[in-house]
C-alpha cells in the first residue's frame, strides 16, 4: 500500500458534547519576540534550555563514573549540530509536500516556508537521534570513550531535553490532538491552518504537547531510579529510555491531527515510535547476553587516562 498523506477525521460525537471552555488550556498569543533586528522564536529557546539540562545533567552522570569535567561539551560541538540537521531532514523527508511541489518555495531562504526555515517549526526527534547517535559516536571514538556509556548517562537528560521542547509545540499552537470536551482541552486560535475544515468554532484539542510532557518527566524519573541498578549499563538504560518514550510517542501520534503519510494505516512517526521500543528490545537483548558482567570503565580498552609516573 502506498504512502499517503492525510489527517486524523474528526468524528461527529468529538464535537457535537457541549463543553466548558472556562477550564481549557489557553495557548499563547504570541510565539516569538524582537530583540533589536533579531526575532526570537519561544520554539527555539525551548529547545536551548533542553539542550542546557541535557548537557548539565549528563556531565553530572558521566563524572561521577570518572570522566574529565565537561568532557561533553567536547562531544556536544558535533552531536548537537548533527541531530538539529538530521531532525529537519527527517522532517522534511516525511512532509516533503509541504516544501516541494506547484507553489512552494522549498530553497530560498529569505522566503517563507523554505526547507531551511526551521525556526517556523519542524523537525523529528527520531531524525535527531539518528543524527545525534552519529555524531555522539564520532567524538565517543575520538576520546576513547564508550558510546554505550555516553548513552546511559545521556539517557535522563535527553528525555527532560525533550519535554521542555514540546513547550515549544504549545507556542507554535501546532501538533495537538483530536477535538476533546474534556476539562484540560486545549484552546487554538480559530485561524490556525492546522485545524481541520468543518471544525465547529470553540472546539477544544487533546494537548499532546503535555501529555508527551508528562510521560516524559515522569520517564526522567524513572531513568534516574534504574540507574542506580549496575544492571543498567553497556547501553541498557538508554534501551529502557527508546523504549519508554517510543511507548509514549505510539499513543500521542495516533491522536494527532496534523497531515502525516500514513503507511499501511499507521503515521509515518508510529512507526518511527514503534521502530524505537523494538530497537531498544533489541538492545536490552543484546547487550544481556554480550555483557552480564558491570561496565568497569567508561573508557575504550587502552584509551582511558594513564597513571601518573612517581
Amino acid at each position: 500500500m502506498p504512502a499517503v498523506l492525510t489527517s486524523t477525521p474528526l468524528t461527529p460525537s468529538a464535537t457535537a458534547i457541549p463543553h466548558d471552555i472556562s477550564a481549557a488550556i489557553p495557548s499563547p498569543s504570541v510565539s516569538s519576540f524582537q530583540l533589536g533586528p533579531l526575532t526570537i522564536h519561544f520554539y527555539a529557546l525551548c529547545i536551548l534550555v533542553g539542550i542546557i539540562i541535557a548537557i548539565v545533567l549528563t556531565n553530572r552522570r558521566l563524572t561521577a563514573r570518572g570522566v574529565e569535567d565537561w568532557q561533553v561539551l567536547d562531544i556536544a560541538t558535533l552531536a548537537v549540530p548533527m541531530a538539529i540537521v538530521f531532525a529537519r531532514i527527517y522532517h522534511v523527508i516525511t512532509h516533503y509536500t509541504d516544501y516541494f511541489g506547484p507553489g512552494r518555495n522549498p530553497w530560498n531562504i529569505f522566503e517563507p516556508g523554505s526547507v531551511w526555515a526551521i525556526w517556523e517549526g519542524g523537525i523529528a526527534i527520531f531524525g535527531s537521534l539518528i543524527g545525534g547517535t552519529l555524531g555522539a559516536w564520532i567524538m565517543c571514538r575520538r576520546r576513547g570513550l564508550r558510546l554505550t556509556t555516553l548513552l546511559d548517562a545521556l539517557a535522563p537528560g535527553l528525555i527532560l531535553a525533550q519535554a521542555c521542547g514540546r513547550f515549544g509545540n504549545w507556542f507554535n499552537q501546532e501538533l495537538f490532538g483530536l477535538p476533546t470536551t474534556l476539562p484540560w482541552g486545549l484552546e487554538i486560535d480559530p485561524g490556525n491552518s492546522a485545524i481541520p475544515l468543518g471544525t465547529p468554532p470553540g472546539t477544544l484539542f487533546h494537548p499532546t504537547f503535555l501529555y508527551e510532557v508528562i510521560w516524559n518527566s515522569l520517564g526522567a524519573l524513572v531513568l534516574l531510579y534504574l540507574s542506580r541498578k549496575i544492571f543498567f549499563q553497556w547501553g541498557r538504560l538508554f534501551a529502557v529510555y527508546l523504549m519508554w518514550y517510543g511507548a509514549g510517542r505510539i499513543v500521542w501520534e495516533s491522536i494527532r491531527i496534523d497531515p502525516s503519510f500514513v503507511i499501511l494505516g499507521l503515521r509515518t512517526n508510529v512507526w518511527g515510535a514503534i521502530g524505537a521500543v523494538a530497537l531498544g528490545v533489541i538492545i536490552m537483548a543484546v547487550q544481556y547476553k554480550r555483557h552480564p558482567e558491570p561496565e568497569e570503565s567508561p573508557f575504550i580498552p587502552g584509551r582511558g587516562p594513564q597513571p601518573a609516573d612517581d
